[in-house]
C-alpha cells in the first residue's frame, strides 16, 4: 500500500496486482491523492496536471466501483480547481460522450455512472467557470435519465443536485427541465432514487421560485404521492423537502421587479397548514376520488403518507424555528388539533385510524414544543393548551346540557372532540413532566386553572379522555411531588362523593390509579395512611357494585383497579392490607366446580360481563401484587393465593361455552379475562398450578389456532424470540430511531392498531417500558396471543413428556388444515409458541422428550425457515439453533448443518437461501464452531458464494450477517480465514452499489467482527499484520463515505475498535474531524428531524472512548477543524468559541435519547477530569453561561435589595446583580436537567482543582503567579463566579437544581472557608459573601419547600456556621436563625409537619435539622477547648446568655439557648437508631407505634435517614453528656422516665403507663450504654459504605465519653466491656488505613487504659474494696497478737505484740470504717474481731501458754478508743469488756494493775459518754475500794505507790467527766483519801521515801482540786476537824521542807528504767 502513496499513480505496481488488489490499490491512491493535492503547491500540481488528468480519466474506463468513482470525481474537481482549467472542457466532453454511448451492457454501466458522477463533481467545484457548457451537459444527463436503470437514475439525480449547487442562479434556464425529471423520480419504484430526487429538488428550490409559489400545490401533492409505499429513508428525505419548501413559501422575500412580485401570490400560514392538513387527511388523492372512497366507507390515506406528512409538519416548524413557533403557537395548535376533530370524521371514524392519527398529532406537538422551545416558552404553551382544553370542555358541556333534541348535537360530535382532548392532555402531561418543578408557578396561577381543567374532563363521556386526563395528573405528580397528595385527596374525595355517576367512578378511579403509579417516581412518597383510605374505598366499591346494575361494571372495575394500583406502593404499605386483599381474591371466584356450573345456568349476558370484569380485575390485582411485593410472597401467602387458581382455570375452559350461550357482548371481556389469567400464570412458579397444566395447555393451543384470528401480529410477537443482533438485517423500523413513536404504526401493518391506553386501562399505574411516555398497550386480541405464546413455553416445559406430543401434533395439523393468509397467521402463532418453549427448555437445561418430539419440532421449524415472512425466518433460525442446543447431540447438530448445506446448494429462491444461511450462523452462535473445523470451512465456503450473489441484495445481506456471527463465535479458529474474508469484504465494499445499504451494513458487521478477532495483534509490525491493518482502515474509509447513516455508524464502530487495539495506527485528527462533522451536522444543523439516532450514538460512544485516553488531543483537533472549516458549517454550535465541550453541552440540552445523553455526560466528565484544571476559565464560563442563561430575575433582585439593606456594597457582590455579558452566548434557555449537570460539573471542577496546585485555594499565591504569567489561572480568582452560580442554582424554581446549587454552595464553603483575605488580615475571603449565602439559603426554609431541599439547606447552614467564616455574632445570627426556625418546627411534633409526603420525609427533615445542630455544637465545643478554657458550667452559660454578655466564643452561647431541647431530641434520635439497627429476629420487641421520629410502617424507609445522620448526633450527645458530667442539667427533666426524653412522638401526650421511676444513676447508665452500644455495634461490623465522617465521629464520641470520670469508672469496673471495646478498636485499626482514624482509635485505647488504671487505684483506696480484704487483715493481726501475747519474765512486751497493737490501731482508725458505703460492713467485721480478742482469754486447750492480760486489755482499749461507738457499745460486747477489766483489776500483779488503771484512764477520758460512762459506772466504785484498801495498809514499795497514783488519776478523770451536779459528791469522796496520805511535820522527817512521795503527790493534787472546788473543800474541812488539822499540819511541814529544798517532785519520775509497764509507743 505504501507504493500507492504518490502524486502520480504507480501504474507499474498497479498492473502487477490481481483484480481485487488492483481496485484496492487504486482506491488507496485516490484517498492519498485527495490529501496530497490540498497540501501541494499550485506550481507542482500544474507541472504534473496533464499526466494526472490522463490517469484519472483513464480510470473511468476501468469500471470503477461506487466509492472509487466518487473519489475519482472529487480528485478531478480538486485538480482543476487548483491547477489550470483549460483542459476541463475536454474532460467534460469526454464524460458526456461516455454518457451518450449506446453500449447498454452491464460491464459498461460503471463507466457511464462514473462519468455522471464526475460531471456533478466538476460543476459543483468549478461552478460558473463552466457556465456556458452546462445546458448541453444537463440536457445530456436528463436525456440519459429516460433510459437509465435505477442505479443510473440514482446517480443522475445526485449529479444534478451537485450541478445545481455549483451553478446557483445561473442554472435557471434548466430549472424546469430538472424539476420535471426529478418529479418523475420522486415517485420511482426504487426508494434510493426517490431519496436522491428529493435531495435534487431540495437543492433546486434554493433558486427555483416557482416551487414555493406557483407550483406549491403540485409540489405538495407530488410529495404526498412519494410517501405512498415509501420506506423510512424516503419519508425522511421527502418530508425534509416538503417542510423546507413550505417554510420558504411563508418566509421568503420574492426577488425581481414589482410587476413580477405582484404576479406571485404570497402564501399565508393558513394556506400552508391547510395544504399539509389535506395530505394528512386525504393523502395524495384529489377531492373527488376521496369523496368516492368515503362513500364506499374505505379510507384513502395510507399510513405511510400520514406518517410522512407528520414528519413534514415537524420539518416545517423546525425550519421556521422556535421564535416563530412561540409567536404563532395558538394558530398552530388549533390546526394540529383540528386534524383529529369532528370536522374531519374520516380520520377518526375507525378506532384504529383514530389511534394512529392521535399518535401522529402527539408526535408533532411533542417534537416541536419539546425540541424547539425553551422552558419559558413552554410555560406559555401550557397556558395555550389549557385554554384549548377549557374550550373543548365548554363544547362538551353545551352538548350534554342541551335539552332540545332537535338542536342537540349528536353524541358522535362529543366522541369526535375526544381525540382533540386526548392529544391536548397527553402533550400537557409531557410538557409538565419535562418542566419538572419549574412548572410550579403555573399550577399556582389561578387564572390558568390548570388542575381544574384536567379534573373537569375526568368526567368526559369518552373513556379515552378520562384515561388521558388521569395520565396527565400522573405526569403532574411526577413533575411536582408536592401536588401528589393533594391531587390524590381531591380525586378520592370526588370518587367518594360521585359514586352514583359511572363517568366519575371510572374517571376518578383512573386518576387515583395513575397517581398511585406516580408514587414510585417520587422519593418523598405519600402519607402511609392513604393506603388504608384507598383500600377501604376499593372494598366499598366492590361491595356496592351489585346494588345498582347501571354502575356494577364501573364500580367493579374501579375497585379492582384501585387495589391493583395500591400494590405498586410495595410491601411496606401492602402488608397491612394483605389479609383483606386475599379475602376479596378468595371470594371473587366460586368455591367449587359445582358452584361454577350453577353460575352458568342462572346468569345472563350482563351479569357475565360484570363477573368477567371483576375476575379479570382480581387477576390483575394479584399479578400486580406478585410483581411489586415479592418480599411478601412467603410460603404461607402463596398457599393462600392458590385455592382460587383451579377455579380460575375452570372458568377459562368454560369460556367458549359461555360465549355460545350469551353471544358477542362477552367476546371482549372473555379475551381480557384470558389475557389477565395468562399474565398472572407467567409470573407465578409453574409448581403452583401444576394440577391444571394440561387444561391450560389445551386452552393455549386453542387460542393460538383460533379460527377467527385474521391479523398477522409478527412484528410484536416475534422480535422477543429473535436474537437482538439478527433484527438488524430486517426492516429499519425495528431499529431505534427518533421517529419510532410514529413509525411503529407502519411496522404493525394496516390491519393492526397502534397501542393505546384505552385497550388496557390497568397499565395506567405501570411504568412505560419505553421511558416516560404514556403506556401503549396493544388491543386485547393481540396481547392475548403474545401472553399465550409466552405461557405456552413455560407450561409445555412442565407437563409430562407424553402430553407434549399430542399438543405439538395438534398444532402442526392446524397449520396444514388452514389455507392462504390464515395459514401464515396460524404458522406464526405456532412457531412463536414452540420457539418460546425451546428457549425456555434451553435456558432451564431441560429435555425435549420422546424422539417424535424432535421430528415434529424439526418439521415445524423447517417450514418456518422457508416462510415468506422474513421475521418468521429469523425466529425460525433462532429456534433451529435452540433445538440443537436443547438436544446437545453433536451428530444431530451436524445433521442440521448438513440439511442447510444441501438446501443452500440446491435452492435458488431468495427465501430458502436467506433462511438457511442465517440458520448456519445461529447454530454457530449457540454451539461455538460446531466443534469441527470441517464444518467451519464448509460454512464459510457457502457463505462466501452467497455473499457474492449480486442478483439478490437480500441473500448477500443475510449471508454476510451469518458470516459475522460465525467470525464472532469461532474466535481464534477463524485466524486462518481472516485474510480471505477481509479481501472479500473490501471487494464487496468497493463494488456493491450504495443503493443496497443493507449489504453494506452487513459488511460493516463482518469487518467489526474481524477486527475483534484480530484484537491486540493489530498493533504488530509484520508485513502480514500491516497489510491486514491497512485493509481494515481502507474498509472503514469506504464505509465512512457511504451515504447511508447506519453504514457510517458501522464505520465509526470499526474505527473505535481499531483505536482500542492499535491506537497509534488510527489517525486521530481525521477521526475526530469526522465525528464532529457528523455530530454537529446531524444534531445541531438539522436539529430535531435528524433521523440518525444510531449514528449519533455511535459517534458519542467512539468519542467517549477517545477522550478517556486523549481528551486534550481530541479537544484540540475539534477546535482545529472549526478553524479550518467554513463559517456556515456550524452556525449553531461554534466550536471556535465554546470548544468541543461547549458543543457537547449544547447537544446535551437538545437531545432527548437517554442513552445518548448518558454518553454525552460521560464524555464531558472524562474531558473535565483530564482538562478542567488546564482550561479552567473555559469550563467555568460554559457552566456559568448555562446557569445564567435562565437565571431567575426575581431571585437576583431579592439579593440586590438585601445587600443594600445590609450595607454590603463590595465589588464582588455585584456579581449577582449584573446580568451576564451583553454578547449573546450559545445557550438559550437551557433545560433544568442541563443546568443541573452544569452545577454538578462545577463541583467536580472544584474537586479536580483540590488535587492540583495549592494556589487554587490561596489568593495571595494565585495573584502572585498570575502576575508572573498571565496564562496562569486559579480557581480562587473565580470565587465570585462560583458564589454567583451557586446562588442562581439554589434559588431556581427547579427543586433538583436547588439541590445541586446548595451542594455547590456547600463545596465552596468547605473548600474556601480557611482562605485568608490578604487585604484584611485576620479575615477570610468568603466573609464578603455572607449576604449572598444567607440569601441563597433563606428560600429553602419557607413552608412550601420540600423536605429534601430543606434538609440539604440545613447541611449548608451548619457548614457555614461551623466554617468560622463569620466571627461577628450578629452576622452569624441570620443563618443561625434559619436553623432555630427549623428546630421550632420539628419541636411542634408530627402534627405540625407536612402531610404532603410520606412520614419518612419528615424523618429526613427532622434528622437533617438535628444533624446540622450537632455539627454546630461539636464545632462550638472544639473552639471553646481551643481557647484553653474549661467548659463552662451550664448555669454559667445560662447567665451569660440571659445577661446578653458575649463569651470568648459566642457560638457556644448561641447553641446553649436550645441545648436542653436539642439534647432530648438527640437522645431520642439515638434511641430510634439503636432500635432500627437491631437484627430482624428482634422485630417483635420494637415499639408498635414506631420511634420518636419514625412510624412503625415507614421504618424501612427511615433507616437510610438515620444511617446518614446518627454519627454526628452521637458525637454531639457525647459532648453534651460530658459537659454536664452526666448530671441532669435540665430542671424540667425530673426523675420521670429520664431515659426516654420528651420527643415529638411523646409531646402533648399524657403518660401512657405508670412506668417505674428510674434513679439518676440508672438514667446515666442507660445513656452511657446507648452511646457505647451504638458505637460498638457500628465499629465491630463496619459496612463497606461506612463513611470516614461516621467512623471519625463515632471514635470522637467515645473519646468525649471517656473524657469524664463517671463513664471511665464504668469502663474500668467492667473488665469485659473494656476488652470488647479494645477488640473492636483493634479491628478498626487493622481494616482502615486512614491515619486520622488510626490516631483516633489509639486515643480511645489510651483512655480505656487510663480508665483501667484509675479503677485499680480507686480499688486500692476504695472503701468498698477494703471490705474484701479487712477480714484477712484482722485475722492476721489478731492471730499474731494472740500467738505472741504471752507473759514474759519481768512483764515485758515483745516487739511483735507492740507491732500488732500498732497495726490494729491503724486498721481501726482507718477512714474507710466511717465511709458511707462500707461503714456497716466494717462495723460488723470489727465487732467480730473484738469478739475474737475477748475469746482469747479462754484457751482452746489446757496446754496453751498463759496469755498476757495487759496485751489483750490494750487491744480491747484500742478497739474502744479507735472505732466508732457502734462497734463497742453493743451491750453484749460492752459487758464482756467491762468484765475483763473487773477481772484484771482483781489480779494481784501490780504491773497488771498499773496498766489496767492507765487503760481505764484513757477510756474514762473518751469524749463520747455512750462509750465512757458504762465503764465509769461499773468500775469507779471498784477502783475507789482498791484505793481505800491501799490507804489502810499504806504502800510498801514503788509498785504500790504507782498503783495508788494511777488510781487517783483515774478518779480525778471521773470527777472531770462527771456532770456538774455530781461532781461535789465525787470530790467529797476523793478528798478524804488524798488527805489521809498527808504527813505532819514530825512524820515527814522520819517517813520512808515511798511515804514521802505519796505525801507530796497527795498534797499537790489537793492544792489543784481545792481552788477548783473550794465550796466542797471548805464544807468538808469545816465538818471534819481531824481532816482540817491533818491538812494544816501537812501544809506547814511542807513549807519547812521547801526551805531545806526537799525535792518534792520525785513522784513525777518513773519508778525505774526497768519498769516493765513502760511502752515505747502510745497505742491510745
Amino acid at each position: 500500500m505504501e507504493l500507492a502513496h504518490s502524486l502520480l499513480l504507480n501504474e507499474e505496481a498497479c498492473n502487477q496486482l490481481g483484480e481485487v488488489q488492483k481496485a484496492e490499490f487504486i482506491f488507496e491512491w485516490l484517498r492519498y491523492l485527495e490529501k496530497l493535492l490540498l497540501a501541494t503547491s499550485r506550481n507542482d500540481v500544474k507541472e504534473k496536471q496533464k499526466t494526472l488528468v490522463e490517469q484519472l480519466l483513464s480510470l473511468l474506463n476501468n469500471s470503477p466501483g461506487p466509492p472509487t468513482r466518487k473519489l475519482l470525481a472529487k480528485n478531478l474537481a480538486i485538480l482543476y480547481s487548483i491547477g489550470d482549467t483549460f483542459s476541463v472542457y475536454e474532460a467534460i466532453d469526454k464524460c458526456n460522450d461516455l454518457i451518450r454511448s449506446k453500449d447498454d451492457s452491464p460491464s459498461y454501466l460503471p463507466t457511464k455512472l462514473a462519468a455522471v458522477v464526475c460531471l456533478g463533481s466538476l460543476y459543483k467545484k468549478l461552478g460558473r467557470i463552466l457556465g456556458n457548457t452546462f445546458t448541453d451537459t444537463v440536457g445530456n444527463i436528463l436525456k440519459a435519465v429516460k433510459s437509465a436503470e435505477s442505479q443510473g437514475r440514482y446517480e443522475i439525480m445526485l449529479s444534478l443536485q451537485n450541478i445545481l449547487n455549483g451553478l446557483g442562479a445561473a442554472a435557471a434556464p434548466c430549472h424546469r427541465d430538472v424539476y420535471k425529471a426529478a418529479r418523475s423520480c420522486l415517485t420511482d419504484r426504487s426508494m434510493a432514487v426517490r431519496c436522491a430526487a428529493a435531495k435534487c429538488l431540495l437543492e433546486l428550490q434554493n433558486e427555483a421560485i416557482f416551487m414555493w409559489s406557483t407550483d406549491l400545490d403540485s409540489v405538495a401533492t407530488l410529495c404526498f404521492k412519494s410517501f405512498e409505499g415509501s420506506n423510512y429513508d424516503v419519508r425522511i428525505s421527502v418530508s425534509k423537502l416538503l417542510g423546507t419548501i413550505l417554510a420558504k413559501a411563508i418566509t421568503s422575500k420574492h426577488p425581481g421587479t414589482a410587476a413580477s412580485r405582484q404576479s406571485i401570490r404570497r402564501v399565508s400560514l393558513e394556506e400552508v397548514l391547510e395544504l399539509l392538513g389535506t395530505g394528512f387527511l386525504r393523502g395524495s388523492s384529489g377531492f373527488l376520488r376521496a369523496s368516492g372512497d368515503m362513500l364506499k366507507g374505505t379510507s384513502s390515506v395510507s399510513r405511510d403518507v400520514r406518517v410522512g406528512v407528520t414528519q413534514a409538519y415537524v420539518v416545517f416548524v423546525s425550519t421556521l424555528g422556535g421564535a416563530w413557533l412561540e409567536k404563532n403557537f395558538a394558530a398552530f395548535l388549533s390546526h394540529i388539533l383540528s386534524l383529529v376533530s369532528q370536522s374531519h370524521p374520516k380520520a377518526t371514524q375507525i378506532q384504529i385510524d383514530a389511534v394512529c392519527c392521535r399518535r401522529c398529532v402527539s408526535f408533532i406537538l411533542r417534537t416541536t414544543i419539546g425540541g424547539l422551545l425553551g422552558e419559558k416558552a413552554q410555560l406559555a404553551v401550557v397556558k395555550d393548551i389549557c385554554q384549548a382544553i377549557w374550550k373543548l370542555k365548554k363544547v362538551m358541556d353545551a352538548v350534554m346540557s342541551d335539552g332540545n333534541l332537535e338542536t342537540r348535537v349528536g353524541s358522535t360530535d362529543v366522541a369526535a372532540s375526544q381525540h382533540m382532548l386526548v392529544c391536548a392532555l397527553q402533550e400537557l402531561g409531557n410538557l409538565i413532566h419535562n418542566l419538572g418543578t419549574t412548572a410550579a408557578p403555573l399550577l399556582q396561577d389561578s387564572s390558568t386553572g390548570l388542575l381544574d381543567s384536567i379534573l373537569s374532563v375526568t368526567l368526559h363521556p369518552s373513556i379515552s379522555v378520562r384515561l388521558a386526563a388521569a395520565w396527565c395528573l400522573h405526569c403532574i405528580a411526577v413533575a411536582l411531588p408536592s401536588y401528589l397528595t393533594p391531587l390524590l385527596d381531591r380525586c378520592l374525595e370526588r370518587l367518594t362523593g360521585h359514586k352514583s355517576s359511572p363517568e366519575a367512578v371510572t374517571g376518578f378511579s383512573f386518576a387515583v390509579a395513575a397517581l398511585l403509579g406516580a408514587v414510585k417516581h417520587c422519593p418523598l412518597g405519600i402519607p402511609h395512611g392513604k393506603g388504608k383510605i384507598i383500600m377501604t374505598l376499593a372494598e366499598d366499591l366492590l361491595c356496592s357494585a351489585a346494588q345498582n346494575s347501571r354502575l356494577s361494571a364501573q364500580r367493579t372495575q374501579a375497585g379492582w383497579l384501585l387495589i391493583a394500583a395500591l400494590m405498586t406502593l410495595g410491601p411496606a404499605v401492602v402488608s397491612h392490607h394483605l389479609a383483606r386483599v386475599l379475602l376479596l381474591w378468595k371470594c371473587v371466584f366460586p368455591a367449587s366446580p359445582k358452584d361454577l356450573e350453577t353460575e352458568k345456568s342462572r346468569g345472563d349476558s350482563f351479569t357475565w360481563q360484570v363477573t368477567l370484569e371483576g375476575r379479570a380485575g382480581a387477576l390483575c390485582a394479584i399479578k400486580s401484587f406478585v410483581s411489586h411485593c415479592g418480599d411478601l410472597l412467603t410460603e404461607e401467602v402463596i398457599q393462600r393465593l392458590l385455592p382460587p387458581l383451579p377455579c380460575a382455570v375452570d372458568l377459562l375452559t368454560q369460556l367458549s361455552s359461555i360465549l355460545k350461550m350469551y353471544g358477542s357482548p362477552l367476546k371482549t371481556p372473555s379475551v381480557v379475562y384470558r389475557q389477565r389469567l395468562y399474565e398472572l400464570l407467567i409470573l407465578l412458579p409453574p409448581e403452583t398450578y401444576e394440577g391444571n397444566l394440561c387444561a391450560i395447555l389445551k386452552e393455549l393451543a386453542a387460542d393460538l389456532t383460533a379460527p377467527d384470528i385474521q391479523v398477522s401480529a409478527s412484528t410484536f410477537l416475534l422480535p422477543p424470540l429473535c436474537h437482538q443482533d439478527d433484527l438488524l438485517i430486517l426492516s429499519p423500523l425495528l431499529q431505534e430511531t427518533d421517529h419510532r413513536f410514529i413509525e411503529e404504526q407502519l411496522l404493525l401493518g394496516n390491519g393492526v392498531a397502534c397501542g393505546s391506553l384505552e385497550y388496557d386501562p390497568y397499565l395506567i399505574y405501570e411504568k412505560d417500558v419505553e421511558g416516560d411516555s404514556v403506556p401503549k398497550p396493544l388491543p386485547p386480541a393481540l396481547s392475548v396471543i403474545s401472553s399465550a405464546a409466552k405461557l405456552f413455553g413455560v407450561v409445555c416445559a412442565h407437563v409430562g413428556e407424553t402430553q407434549r406430543l399430542p399438543i405439538l401434533e395438534q398444532l402442526l395439523d392446524s397449520i396444514k388444515h388452514t389455507k392462504g393468509a390464515r395459514q401464515q397467521v396460524v404458522q406464526l402463532h405456532v412457531v412463536s409458541s414452540v420457539s418460546s418453549f425451546l428457549k425456555y427448555v434451553a435456558l432451564s437445561k431441560g429435555c425435549l422428550g420422546p424422539e417424535e418430539m424432535k421430528r415434529f419440532a424439526l418439521t415445524l421449524v423447517m417450514g418456518a425457515l422457508e416462510s415468506t415472512n422474513p421475521l418468521l425466518r429469523c425466529a425460525a433460525a433462532e429456534a433451529w439453533a435452540r433445538l440443537a442446543q436443547v438436544l446437545d447431540d453433536g451428530a444431530f447438530t451436524a445433521g442440521l448443518a448438513q440439511v442447510s448445506f444441501d438446501k443452500l446448494k440446491s435452492a435458488r429462491d431468495v427465501v430458502t437461501r436467506t433462511g438457511h444461511s442465517l440458520a448456519l450462523g445461529s447454530l454457530h452462535r449457540y454451539l461455538g464452531g460446531i466443534s469441527s473445523s470441517q464444518h467451519l470451512n464448509s460454512c464459510i465456503g457457502i457463505l462466501y458464494t452467497l455473499a457474492q450473489d449480486s442478483t439478490s441484495p437480500d441473500v448477500q445481506t443475510w449471508a454476510l450477517h451469518s458470516l459475522s456471527l460465525i467470525i464472532d463465535s469461532a474466535g481464534p479458529l477463524y485466524y486462518v480465514h481472516v485474510e480471505t474474508t477481509l479481501s472479500l469484504i473490501i471487494m464487496l465494499l468497493l463494488n456493491v452499489p450504495p443503493t443496497h445499504a443493507e449489504v453494506h451494513q452487513s459488511l460493516g458487521r463482518c469487518l467489526n467482527a474481524l477486527i475483534t478477532t484480530l484484537g491486540p495483534e493489530l498493533q504488530g509490525n509484520s508485513t502480514s499484520i500491516s497489510t491486514l491493518r491497512a485493509s481494515c482502515l481502507l474498509g472503514c474509509a469506504v464505509m465512512q463515505d457511504n451515504p447511508d447513516c447506519l453504514v457510517q455508524a458501522q464505520a465509526i464502530s470499526c474505527l473505535q475498535q481499531l483505536h482500542m487495539f492499535a491506537p497509534r495506527h488510527v489517525n486521530l485528527s481525521s477521526l475526530v474531524s469526522c465525528l464532529c462533522e457528523i455530530l454537529l451536522d446531524n444534531s445541531v444543523l438539522v436539529n430535531l428531524y435528524s433521523p440518525y439516532l444510531l449514528l449519533r450514538r455511535a459517534v458519542l460512544a467512539c468519542l467517549r472512548q477517545l477522550v478517556q485516553r486523549e481528551a486534550a488531543e481530541v479537544s484540540e483537533h475539534a477546535v482545529m477543524l472549526a478553524k479550518d472549516s467554513r463559517e456556515e458549517l456550524t452556525p449553531d454550535a461554534n466550536i471556535r468559541e465554546v470548544g468541543l465541550e461547549g458543543a457537547l453541552l449544547i447537544l446535551l440540552d437538545k437531545e432527548t435519547d437517554e442513552r445518548l445523553c448518558h454518553d454525552i455526560k460521560e464524555t464531558l466528565n472524562y474531558m473535565l477530569t483530564s482538562m478542567a484544571v488546564e482550561k479552567l476559565s473555559l469550563w467555568l464560563k460554559l457552566c456559568k453561561d448555562v446557569l445564567a442563561a435562565s437565571a431567575d430575575c426575581t431571585a437576583i433582585t431579592c439579593v440586590d435589595t438585601m445587600q443594600e439593606e445590609e450595607g454590603d456594597k463590595g465589588d464582588d457582590a455585584s456579581v449577582l446583580t449584573t446580568r451576564h455579558d451583553e454578547k449573546s452566548h450559545p445557550f438559550t434557555n437551557p433545560r433544568w436537567a442541563t443546568r443541573v449537570f452544569a452545577a454538578e460539573c462545577v463541583c467536580r471542577i472544584i474537586n479536580q482543582c483540590e488535587s492540583a496546585s495549592s494556589a487554587h485555594f490561596d489568593i495571595a499565591l494565585a495573584q502572585e503567579m498570575k502576575k508572573k504569567d498571565s496564562r496562569n489561572d486559579f480557581l480562587v480568582l473565580h470565587l465570585a463566579d462560583l458564589i454567583r452560580m451557586a446562588f442562581m442554582a439554589a434559588t431556581d424554581h427547579s427543586d433538583q437544581l436547588r439541590l445541586s446549587g446548595l451542594e455547590m454552595l456547600l463545596v465552596v464553603i468547605r473548600r474556601f472557608a480557611t482562605v485568608p483575605e490578604p487585604e484584611f488580615p485576620g479575615h477570610v475571603i468568603l466573609e464578603q459573601y455572607q449576604a449572598n449565602v444567607g440569601a441563597a439559603l433563606r428560600p429553602a426554609f419557607t413552608s412550601e419547600t420540600p423536605p429534601d431541599v430543606t434538609a440539604k439547606a440545613c447541611q449548608v447552614c451548619s457548614a457555614w456556621i461551623a466554617s468560622g467564616v463569620v466571627s461577628d455574632l450578629n452576622d452569624l445570627r441570620r443563618v443561625h436563625q434559619l436553623l432555630v426556625s427549623s428546630l421550632t418546627k420539628i419541636q411542634a411534633g408530627k402534627e405540625a409537619l407536612s402531610h404532603l409526603y410520606n412520614e419518612s420525609a419528615s424523618t429526613m427533615e427532622i434528622l437533617a435539622v438535628l444533624k446540622a445542630w450537632a455539627e454546630v455544637y461539636i464545632i462550638a465545643v472544639q473552639r471553646h477547648k481551643n481557647h484553653r478554657q474549661p467548659l463552662k458550667t451550664t448555669s454559667c452559660l445560662e447567665d451569660s446568655v440571659r445577661n446578653g454578655s458575649c463569651s470568648s466564643d459566642g457560638l457556644l452561647d448561641l447553641v446553649y439557648a436550645d441545648l436542653g431541647t436539642l439534647s432530648r431530641l438527640w437522645l431520642a434520635a439515638l434511641q430510634d437508631f439503636a432500635l432500627l439497627t437491631l437484627p430482624s429476629e428482634f422485630a417483635s420487641q420494637l415499639p408498635a407505634e414506631g420511634g420518636a421520629f419514625y412510624t412503625a410502617e415507614t421504618s424501612e424507609n427511615a433507616k437510610l435517614q438515620y444511617y446518614n445522620s446518627w454519627a454526628l448526633i452521637l458525637h454531639a450527645t457525647a459532648l453534651w453528656l460530658t459537659s454536664t458530667g452526666f448530671v441532669v442539667a435540665d430542671p424540667d427533666e425530673g426523675a420521670s422516665d429520664l431515659s426516654r426524653p420528651v420527643t415529638p412522638t411523646s409531646m402533648c401526650q399524657g403518660s401512657s403507663s405508670g412506668a417505674t421511676i428510674k434513679s439518676p444513676e440508672d438514667v446515666y447508665t442507660d445513656r452511657f450504654h446507648l452511646i457505647l452500644g451504638i458505637s460498638v455495634e457500628f465499629l465491630c461490623s463496619l459496612r463497606s459504605d461506612a463513611t470516614m465522617e461516621s467512623i471519625t465521629a463515632c471514635l470522637h464520641a467515645l473519646q468525649a465519653l471517656l473524657d469524664v470520670p463517671w463513664p471511665r469508672s464504668k469502663i474500668g469496673s467492667d473488665q469485659d466491656l473494656g476488652i470488647e471495646l479494645l477488640n473492636v478498636l483493634h479491628r478498626v485499626i487493622l481494616t482502615r488505613e486512614s491515619p486520622s482514624i488510626q490516631l483516633a482509635s489509639l486515643e480511645v485505647v489510651r483512655q480505656i487504659i487510663c480508665a483501667a488504671q484509675e479503677h485499680v487505684k480507686e480499688k486500692r483506696r476504695s472503701a468498698e474494696g477494703s471490705i474484701s480484704i479487712l477480714p484477712t487483715v484482722l485475722y492476721l493481726t489478731i492471730g499474731v497478737l494472740r500467738e505472741t501475747a504471752v507473759k514474759l519474765p519481768g512483764g515485758q512486751l515483745s516487739s511483735t505484740v507492740a507491732a500488732s497493737l500498732q497495726a490494729l490501731k491503724g486498721i481501726l482508725s482507718s477512714p474507710m470504717a466511717r465511709a458511707e458505703k462500707s461503714h456497716t460492713a466494717w462495723t460488723d467485721l470489727l465487732r467480730s474481731a473484738l469478739t475474737t480478742v475477748l475469746d482469747c482469754w479462754d484457751p482452746v486447750d489446757e496446754t496453751h501458754q498463759e496469755l498476757d492480760e495487759v496485751s489483750l486489755l490494750t487491744a480491747i482499749t484500742v478497739f474502744i478508743l479507735s472505732t466508732s461507738p457502734e462497734v463497742t457499745t453493743i451491750p453484749c460486747l460492752q459487758k464482756r469488756c467491762i468484765d475483763k477489766f473487773k477481772a484484771t483489776l482483781e489480779i494481784k500483779d501490780p504491773m497488771v494493775q498499773i496498766k489496767t488503771y492507765q487503760l481505764l484512764h484513757s477510756i474514762f477520758q473518751y469524749p463520747n459518754p455512750a462509750v465512757s460512762y458504762p465503764y465509769i459506772y461499773s468500775l469507779a466504785s471498784c477502783i475507789m475500794e482498791k484505793l481505800q484498801e491501799i490507804d489502810k495498809r499504806k504502800p510498801e514499795n514503788t509498785s504500790e505507790l504507782q498503783i495508788f497514783q494511777e488510781g487517783i488519776k483515774v478518779l480525778e478523770t471521773v470527777v472531770t467527766v462527771a456532770e456538774e451536779h455530781h461532781r461535789s459528791q465525787l470530790v467529797a469522796c476523793l478528798l478524804p483519801i488524798l488527805i489521809s496520805f498527808l504527813l505532819d511535820e514530825n512524820a515527814l522527817g522520819s517517813a520512808t521515801s515511798i511515804m514521802r512521795n505519796l505525801h507530796d503527790f497527795a498534797l499537790q493534787n489537793l492544792m489543784q482540786i481545792g481552788p477548783q472546788y473550794s465550796s466542797v473543800f471548805k464544807s468538808l474541812v469545816a465538818s471534819s476537824p481531824a481532816l482540817k488539822a491533818r491538812l494544816e499540819a501537812a501544809i506547814k511541814g511542807n513549807q519547812e521542807s521547801v526551805k531545806v529544798k526537799i525535792p518534792t517532785s520525785k513522784y513525777t519520775k518513773s519508778p525505774g528504767k526497768n519498769s516493765s509497764i513502760q511502752l515505747k509507743t502510745s497505742f491510745l
